[in-house]
């Protein structure tokens, strides 16, 4: 074969046929073609008969199967994927494996139910199990009635810690909702600043490729940015109320020792 020729020869190292393509984003070939005719994937390179997609192609799939997955409508993820620059299936993707990174001890950890109860210092009891799966921070295991998975180890430890000081454990999860609106506030506040000021005018310039590493280092550093700030003022504001309560307990006693 002559070079000319050679040269005219596409590499197909990074492309696949639908039935690879398939395999690799995890779905069925009747799923990819579906896709396809709703135009939610460009077409493929043709060769004779035989179509072959790219990574581009690869990672707009995995996008499409991680939205639904997550819970939005097939209606709402072709709307989003449609309007969407060609890279940006890429970039979503570079962010939902950001996020999805569990903190560093954040795995999901399996626990006896009686480590559980001992490191609270209270009975082994159903509804304290049942109190926390309502809010995401234990699971039951099917068929294993003695151990239960901590979604939140740290959440559940600090908690049991906190029963374990004397608290009562009913106090402990009802503060549980109150901390979860307020935080969701916070969160809210800096998710919002971040993409105002930081994604929009990516977006707005077109979304230049030589920016994207600097963009993804930003919303990496978004968590734990926001999460010692948070901390500080938490703690500062801890520190206030702790004074309040203290002076209210001095005055109290104070007043008792006049009366006797």
């Amino acid at each position: 074969m002559s070079k000319e020729v050679a040269a005219t020869v596409p590499d197909r190292a990074d492309e696949f046929t639908v039935d690879e393509l398939a395999s690799r984003a995890q779905m069925t070939v009747r799923n990819v073609r579906a896709y396809a005719s709703r135009g939610l994937i460009d077409a493929p390179r043709l060769e004779g008969r035989t179509g072959y997609y790219s990574i581009k192609h690869l990672q707009r799939l995995q996008l499409i199967r991680q939205l639904l997955d997550r819970g939005y409508t097939l209606a709402a993820v072709e709307k989003a994927v449609q309007r969407a620059p060609g890279t940006a299936a890429g970039h979503a993707l570079d962010l939902i494996e950001l996020l999805d990174l569990p903190a560093d001890d954040g795995i999901d950890e399996i626990m006896s139910r009686d480590d559980l109860a001992a490191l609270a210092g209270v009975p082994r009891e159903d509804g304290l199990i049942e109190a926390m799966e309502k809010y995401g921070l234990v699971a039951w295991i099917e068929g294993d009635h003695d151990h239960v998975h901590l979604l939140q180890p740290t959440v559940v430890r600090t908690g049991a810690a906190a029963v374990a000081m004397g608290l009562s454990p009913q106090t402990v999860i009802s503060l549980f909702p109150l901390l979860q609106a307020r935080l969701k506030d916070v969160a809210d506040a800096f998710v919002h600043a971040v993409a105002e000021e930081i994604i929009d005018p990516f977006m707005t310039d077109g979304m230049p490729e030589d920016r994207w590493p600097s963009i993804l280092a930003s919303v990496e550093s978004l968590i734990p940015i926001a999460s010692q700030v948070t901390l500080g003022m938490f703690r500062g504001s801890l520190q206030e109320s702790i004074d309040r309560e203290l002076e209210t307990k001095i005055a109290t006693l104070a007043g008792g020792g006049k009366k006797r």
